[in-house]
This record gives structure tokens, C-alpha cells and sequence, in this order.
């Protein structure tokens, strides 16, 4: 693999899944792959999960790492070609990716949409730049569309279920926030590849871009959609179509234990962080259906396989 930006960068999804297994089983059996090798994580938006658990996995393959917030710990930087910088950004990103490269024999990158302007955030500028300029692979640790890392541990977790083409239901959740399509998007993009039944249920106006939904079920219904569910994720995002907007406060979509009376053996997944008692009960996240900390615990395996597959070819 030479770069992971989207579950199409993938060349074999079951060998990357077992290797993600055989890894949370032995964690330091390729600690030498990353002897001398040195990964960078720029960051230009807070994390903590994406942060501490690619950190964690390049230290178990014996990497370095370093980490950047972007705009913070260096200076502001111009992402646009050909323009004057007369401005307050005082360097461009060919020179600092390029940088970033020599630097660093892996760059992990994370940026969000503004939510302003659709196109350019669909277009996934930033992430595009680093790739054109700093001739290293690229990991992608969330974008403007999409978030692949949380995705892969999405499906790690729900394989360590050892269910059968299981039900999956993508249910849209209140937020006070207009929030990124990114996690939604990418969760189907993956489950599209897997052996899963998967329906998306979101109160109308919440469509998601129809590229990523081709082929997918969509429910309005919520309650219809959860029956029988084996995993249910619950996520919020603002609308696509009425970019970036909040259309509705959506209270009556939080996920509760009495919606769940017709999947009484589901599992509820969350990527984090998640606002208790908006997005999800506390009787749900505090409760045995909840799958919120494997999911994050899975981070680390997720970013370790791909970190493993990028380092076998360097």
C-alpha cells in the first residue's frame, strides 16, 4: 500500500483485517519493520483518539514520531498555488510538505472542512497538496470527506463479533454543532466492501453526497431501520444538500434503550467523543451494549496495519 486515504487504497481488505487481528494479538512482532524510521502527524484540528492511537501503533512497530499542530507549533500555512503572499499566511505548503518529507519517511495528516464551501472541501485540497509536494506516503488521520482510520476500526470491531453477514444500521444522532460528513461517509464507503446488511436511517434533509449511498438502503423510519440490528452506529452530521447546515435539533433521534426494544441483542458503536444524553443515553454508553471503547481501542490496531503495510514497501 502506498498510501491510505480511502478504503480504495486498499489492495486487499481480508489480508489488512487479519493483519490488524494478528497485531492486537501480538502487538510488537514487527517492532523492527519501524527501526530508523521516522513518522510525522501534522494536525490541523484537535484529536485525541487519532493523536494517541497512531502514536501508539508506530511505537509498537519501532518508529520515531513526530507530531505538529499546524498553524500553532510552525507558521501559518498558504495552501493556495500562484498566489501573492502578501498576507498573514508566511509559508507555502510546497516548501512545508516538502520539508515534512525529507524530515520524515511517513506523514500522517489531519484536516477538517470549513463547512462553507462544498466544492472545496469535496475537492480535499489539503490532503491533495501534501501528496503532490512532500514525496512521502500519505495517511490520511481524517479529512474533509472522509476518516478511513476510524472506519477500518469500525470493522475490526465488528468482525471480532465472528456474526455473519450482520445487520448494521448508520443512524443519525442530534449534535448542537454543525459536524463533518467525513465519519458517516467513510463508515459507508467501508461497509460497502464488507459482508454486512447495511441500512442508513436519518431524518430527511440529512442525505448524504449520493456517490458515497449508491446501492445503500436509506430508511427515514428509525425506528423501522434498528429492528433486529447487530450493530447500530450512531453519529451525527450536518446536511450535504443545505451544506453544512442544521436543519432540524433532531431531539427525538437520540438513541435510547426503549428504541431498542425490537434489537434487543444489538451493539451500539460510536466514534467519539459523544455528548451523553444528546447523542446517546448514558444508560446505552454505560451499559453492556456499548462497543465505544473497543472501537477506540481498535484505533491503535487499525493504524498499526496500515503503518506495517506502508513500511513493507519502503
Amino acid at each position: 500500500m502506498k498510501q491510505f486515504i480511502s478504503v480504495n487504497d486498499v489492495p486487499d481488505l481480508p489480508l489488512l483485517l487479519k493483519t490488524a487481528l494478528d497485531l492486537k494479538a501480538e502487538p510488537f512482532a514487527d517492532k523492527h519493520l519501524g527501526e530508523n524510521k521516522m513518522l510525522g502527524l501534522i494536525f490541523f484540528n484537535p484529536s485525541l483518539r487519532t493523536r494517541l492511537s497512531t502514536q501508539k501503533a508506530a511505537v509498537n512497530l519501532g518508529m520515531q514520531v513526530m507530531v505538529m499542530n499546524a498553524g500553532q507549533d510552525g507558521w501559518a500555512l498558504e495552501t493556495e498555488d500562484g498566489v501573492l503572499m502578501n498576507g498573514n499566511k508566511a509559508e507555502h505548503i510546497k516548501e512545508a510538505a516538502a520539508v515534512m518529507g525529507r524530515y520524515c519517511d511517513i506523514l500522517g495528516v489531519r484536516s477538517f472542512p470549513e463547512l462553507l464551501d462544498k466544492e472545496r472541501d469535496y475537492s480535499e485540497h489539503v490532503i491533495k497538496q501534501f501528496i503532490k509536494y512532500s514525496g512521502v506516503p500519505i495517511i490520511s488521520l481524517e479529512s474533509g470527506t472522509l476518516h478511513p482510520l476510524q472506519s477500518f476500526a469500525d470493522l475490526i470491531t465488528i468482525t471480532e463479533s465472528g456474526i455473519k453477514k450482520p445487520k448494521v444500521v448508520l443512524t443519525w444522532a442530534p449534535h448542537i454543532r454543525a459536524l463533518p460528513q467525513a465519519v458517516p461517509n467513510s463508515f459507508v464507503q467501508w461497509m460497502g466492501v464488507a459482508d454486512v446488511d447495511f441500512t442508513i436511517t436519518n431524518p430527511k434533509g440529512y442525505e448524504l453526497e449520493s456517490s458515497f449511498t449508491k446501492n445503500v438502503k436509506i430508511e427515514y423510519d428509525q425506528e423501522k431501520a434498528l429492528e433486529n440490528a447487530n450493530f447500530i452506529y450512531v453519529k451525527n452530521w450536518s446536511a450535504y444538500n443545505d451544506y453544512g447546515k442544521i436543519l432540524t435539533d433532531g431531539k427525538e433521534w437520540m438513541l435510547t434503550e426503549e428504541k431498542l426494544k425490537n434489537a434487543a441483542k444489538s451493539k451500539i458503536m460510536h466514534c467519539l467523543p459523544v455528548r451523553r444524553g444528546l447523542e446517546l443515553s448514558d444508560e446505552i454508553l454505560d451499559g453492556p451494549r456499548s462497543l465505544v471503547l473497543d472501537q477506540a481501542e481498535n484505533r491503535v490496531f487499525a493504524a498499526q496495519a496500515v503503518l506495517k503495510s506502508i513500511l513493507s514497501i519502503l
